[in-house]
């Protein structure tokens, strides 16, 4: 099966560490996060990668070489300018099957293939899996009316949201919606498809999701794979 990890970004949000590393080769425990992705998924079935690279490219490039030390075939799609996260995908060749994307800084216990599996039988052109996520707000929060009357005050409340993992199946189709060397991210290209009258399907998941975005995130990860090293491999 095919998939596509994007790690091309700069991850100035993990500044200082990023100027010399792209976030993908973040340490998390012995190894780099992007190895843990990689090896999740050769087991769930996803033996046929492209990395998505740009910003220290050769770095990654050197580190991973063609796959085969985590049993799998790897090869670069290379941007020479910022595409966002979803203009790169109409750089890689021989998308003729259903393919994965997702963010190459990911820790998570998903089932990959329990994602491909519900996509295929709900007959999905584009599948995106789902987390929920709860805001606290440390305020007193005001609805106010359009006269500047208070409508309710609800203290501190906490907000409950569905949001995506950064990780997607699509179908070969979503292909014509991608134009080539124009920038164009991940949520474009979903409001492209709804706009068009595609459905959007949604895979629910509630184990484990972090997005290593921030200094506290990637502090967390280490943490969590010390002490669970054996439900992310």
């Amino acid at each position: 099966m095919r998939a596509i990890v994007l790690a091309g970004g700069k991850g100035t949000r993990l500044a200082p560490y990023t100027t010399v590393l792209p976030k993908p080769l973040m340490p998390i425990g012995e190894m780099p996060i992007l190895e843990i992705v990689i090896r999740q998924l050769q087991r769930h079935g996803f033996d046929d990668l492209t990395l998505a690279v740009g910003y220290l490219a050769e770095l990654l490039i050197a580190y991973c070489g063609d796959g085969s030390k985590f049993g799998v075939k790897l090869d670069y799609s290379r941007e020479e300018l910022p595409l966002g996260t979803a203009g790169p995908i109409a750089l890689v060749p021989n998308l003729n099957e259903t393919f994965l994307v997702m963010n190459g800084d990911l820790l998570t216990t998903i089932d990959y293939a329990a994602m491909l599996k519900y996509h295929r039988e709900r007959g999905a052109l584009a599948t995106i899996a789902c987390y929920q996520r709860d805001v606290k707000i440390d305020l007193g929060v005001l609805d106010v009316d359009s006269d500047n009357w208070v409508a309710n005050y609800i203290e501190k409340p906490t907000y409950h949201y569905s949001v995506s993992m950064g990780i997607y199946l699509f179908e070969p189709e979503i292909l014509k919606y991608i134009p080539k060397d124009q920038r164009l991210d991940l949520p474009e290209l979903v409001i492209k498809l709804m706009q068009d009258g595609k459905k959007v399907n949604v895979f629910n998941f509630d184990g484990y999701w972090l997005d290593i975005g921030r200094h506290d995130d990637y502090e967390r990860a280490i943490e969590e794979f010390a002490a669970h090293r054996d439900d992310f491999l």
